[in-house]
Order: C-alpha cells, then sequence, then structure tokens
C-alpha cells in the first residue's frame, strides 16, 4: 500500500515560527508614515498590542511559539501531508504530487495559525475588544473562533460581495460570537465615504480594513487584527512550511516545486518561507527549489502590480508599505475567491519576488475551478475557491512533467475546504462563472493615486 497521508505527533508541533527576515538578502524596506519618514513601533500602538509589534519588527530567525498557543493549535495540528496519488494517476503524470492539507483547523483554512496567536498576545496585553475584515470568511471565522478561545469579543466587517455570496461563512462568525457587519457600512467615516459615492459599492479588503482599522484607533480598549500582509502574519503560518519540511524528512523527499494561492501571502509564505530558509543555509536539495505564488487574472498583484509604496487600506489610515499593489483604491471585480481580492501584497514576500527569490503567476477563474472541480473527483475533499489557485499550477505543472517525463515533487498548500463556497460551485456548473483579466488600463488609473514620498 503506497502511504497517503504523512503525519506528526503533537510533540512534534514546531516550537518557534520561522522569520524570514534573518535570512533576506536586503533588510526589509521600512513602512512610512505620511511624512515619507520611517514610522516607529509606537506609532502603531494605537492599534497593535506591544507583543504583536515587537514581533512585527522583529530580525530574530525563530520565535517562540507560546505553550498556551501550542496547546490551541493540538486541536488540529499537526495537520496531514497528503499524498494526491489518485490525482497523479488521472494525470497519467510521472510527478509525484503532495499537498499540505489545512482545513482540518475547526474554522476550516489555515488562518487560525495566526489567529490564535494574535488573540493569546491581545489578552496578554489587555485588549478588551477585537475588530478586523474579512474577504471571503476564513479570516473572520477564524479570529472570531480566537476571541472566543481567550474570551474576547470580536467586530468583523466582511467585504460586502462576500457578505452575500457567503452567508455560512457569516453564520459560522455568529455562532462563535461575533458581530458580523457588510462593508462598507454607515458605522464608520470610511465606509460612509464609500457608500456616498457608490449605493451599491461591492466593498474591498483594502475598504473593509479602513473600517476595522478606524475603529480600533477611535478606542483605546479595541485593537485590530489582520489575516495576511503584515510581517507578524506570516510569521505566525509558517508553521505550516515547517511541519510539511518534517513530513518530507520522513519519506526522504523533498519538492522540486511549491505552489500556494496568493492574495496577501500569509498561507504562501507559510508554506514557501521555511524552505526559503534551506535555500539560504546553503542546503543541496533546495539549490533548484521553485516557490510560485499563484494569483487571479482578476487581482494580478505580483504579476501586473507596481512596486512601489502604497497604503494597505483604502482610505490611507495605515502606514505606507513597499510591496507589489494595483493602488490602494482598486476596486476587484467580484470574483469568487474573496480572499484574493486584495490590492497588495506582504512587503516580505513583494520584496523576495522582487529580488527573484520567488515566482509568481496569474490563473483565470474557471480554469481554477476546473482544477477544483477534477481534484475533488480524484481525492475527495472539495477545495475552497482560493485553494483552487494552487491546484490548478500544481495540475499544470504535472502535465508538463507528463510531457517531458520528469518525475518531480510538487507540493501545493491546500489552505481550507469548500464546504462554505458550494454557491460558487453551483455558478460554475451552471455555466455562469466567466474570466476576467483586469484591464491594464484601469490598473494604470489607479497607479496614478499612489501616495508621492521621497
Amino acid at each position: 500500500m503506497t502511504p497517503l497521508r504523512i503525519n506528526l505527533e503533537q510533540e512534534e508541533i514546531p516550537t518557534h515560527w520561522y522569520n524570514v527576515v534573518a535570512d533576506m538578502p536586503n533588510p526589509p524596506a521600512p513602512p512610512l508614515g505620511p511624512d515619507g519618514n520611517p514610522v516607529p513601533p509606537e506609532a502603531m500602538g494605537a492599534i497593535f498590542p506591544d507583543p504583536i509589534l515587537e514581533q512585527e519588527m522583529s530580525a530574530e530567525r525563530w520565535i517562540p511559539i507560546p505553550e498556551e498557543v501550542r496547546q490551541i493549535y493540538a486541536q488540529w495540528r499537526p495537520a496531514p501531508l497528503c499524498r494526491a496519488l489518485r490525482l497523479e494517476q488521472m494525470l497519467g503524470t510521472p510527478a509525484k504530487i503532495f499537498f499540505k492539507y489545512e482545513g482540518v483547523s475547526p474554522a476550516g483554512s489555515h488562518k487560525p495559525n495566526s489567529a490564535v496567536p494574535q488573540a493569546f498576545y491581545n489578552k496578554l496585553a489587555g485588549t478588551k475588544k477585537l475588530t478586523t475584515e474579512t474577504g471571503a470568511g476564513q479570516w473572520g471565522s477564524s479570529i472570531s473562533y480566537a476571541g472566543q478561545m481567550f474570551g474576547l469579543p470580536v467586530r468583523v466587517f466582511m467585504v460586502n460581495v462576500s457578505y452575500q455570496q457567503k452567508p455560512f461563512r457569516r453564520s459560522m462568525m455568529q455562532t462563535w460570537g461575533a458581530e458580523v457587519f457588510a462593508s462598507p457600512t454607515n458605522l464608520t467615516n470610511a465606509g460612509r465615504a464609500a457608500l456616498a459615492a457608490d449605493p451599491d459599492c461591492q466593498g474591498s479588503l483594502g475598504l473593509a480594513i479602513s473600517e476595522a482599522v478606524e475603529e480600533a484607533a477611535a478606542d483605546p480598549n479595541t485593537c485590530y487584527t489582520l489575516g495576511s500582509v503584515l510581517n507578524h502574519v506570516l510569521l505566525h503560518q509558517t508553521v505550516i512550511g515547517l511541519e510539511a519540511k518534517k513530513q518530507f524528512d520522513k519519506i526522504g523527499l523533498y519538492p522540486d516545486v511549491i505552489f500556494g494561492p496568493c492574495g496577501g501571502g500569509s498561507s504562501f509564505g507559510g508554506i514557501a518561507f521555511p524552505f526559503l530558509a534551506d535555500k539560504a543555509a546553503g542546503d543541496k536539495r533546495a539549490a533548484n527549489l521553485r516557490c510560485v505564488a499563484v494569483e487571479p487574472t482578476s487581482c494580478p498583484t505580483l504579476t501586473k502590480g507596481a512596486y512601489t509604496y502604497d497604503y494597505g487600506d483604502a482610505s490611507g489610515y495605515t502606514p505606507i508599505m513597499k510591496m507589489y499593489t494595483l493602488g490602494h483604491d482598486f476596486m476587484p471585480p467580484g470574483i469568487h475567491a474573496g480572499g484574493l481580492r486584495y490590492h497588495g501584497a506582504s512587503p516580505l514576500l513583494s520584496q523576495l519576488f522582487h529580488e527573484k527569490l520567488l515566482d509568481a503567476i496569474a490563473v483565470p477563474q474557471v480554469g481554477t475551478f476546473e482544477a477544483g472541480v477534477q481534484f475533488a473527483r480524484a481525492e475527495g475533499i472539495i477545495p475552497a475557491p482560493e485553494s483552487c489557485h494552487g491546484i490548478r499550477a500544481a495540475i499544470d505543472e504535472a502535465l508538463r512533467c507528463k510531457a517531458t517525463g520528469e518525475a518531480k515533487t510538487i507540493l501545493f498548500c491546500l489552505t481550507g475546504h469548500g464546504h462554505f463556497d458550494m454557491a460558487s460551485y453551483d455558478k460554475y456548473f451552471s455555466g455562469k462563472l466567466e474570466d476576467y483579466e483586469y484591464p491594464a488600463e484601469a490598473i494604470v488609473e489607479s497607479l496614478k493615486h499612489l501616495p508621492k514620498v521621497g
């Protein structure tokens, strides 16, 4: 029998997160204020607690995982590394395909990996309430769950188009005690301004971030939590790749290529960064390793955006960060991979991509659902629309191996299950999904509104 699941014991849950900053060829570009000067950590103290800010600014290679966090991780971690043998056979490829399955968490995705430590550190710092934004609802679900674990109330601003498309994600958040609002709302200045400009506004992650940040900044007892993009979030997500490395060691294999869906970059950084550590250390196994971020053609941040300083939100409340961006007021179409509808990308991931240590590709919506259905029919797991992007790229790579005869080892991150995304699959089966390639002229127009710095 061919082993299909490579498991670890709970004692093997990582004891430290890996900080890629320690191994970057160049120091990260600092966040800037409106005056163009670097933002000191205390300037962000209005929305983040001190322990989170320390991690955000840290250059230490290894950051200890608190035992309280590891204990909650143990509700679902270690997550399995799975061999997609039936998919390999369906494709007729000589490649070996593996996926790290993050859908085993209570929220059904990778997002609790960061939600739990963020809630823990906020509780430790005396925070009384959390605000956040969510796109597809996976982050909102996760921070709602984590808030419940530590007795913290949570308010979620959910992108309007996803609020309508994914009502059961809303129900999950409410089950864990959170308040959920369709963004833009009438509760904040940012929301009211967006509704005044367009009463039917679909919303965006950038706009929902503005609302959550505005509310946190106005209340000294409230802190903001973010599900992607910032350094500390990608740090927490490295449990994915750290476990995967141990699991590959158990079977004596090492990936040749790693794919992961990419919006803000948390899951992709989580699976890829620990393997980049091997490359930085001169590990011969990683010498030719490719790590490929997979984004939608409708929101092509890395593949068509500009590498420059921009706000992380739509209203300019956040510090100005150097990243690949489509412009902070970019309003993406209402694709069903709601978690990938973000105008920017993680500054760390952006810098590594700019320095050619990572690759990126964009794939169209219909093709991702084709891949998701193919995967489900072979492996049984119905993947989230975001996860289908990594699957699409992995299948395409496996088919290239079929054409060339190469027996590569392919790894992708299956970031979550699609049990709450079946309306999206319904639209796919009824032929109502369309491919959308964001027009170059619209990107150029959006980039005209970048903040002026330097």
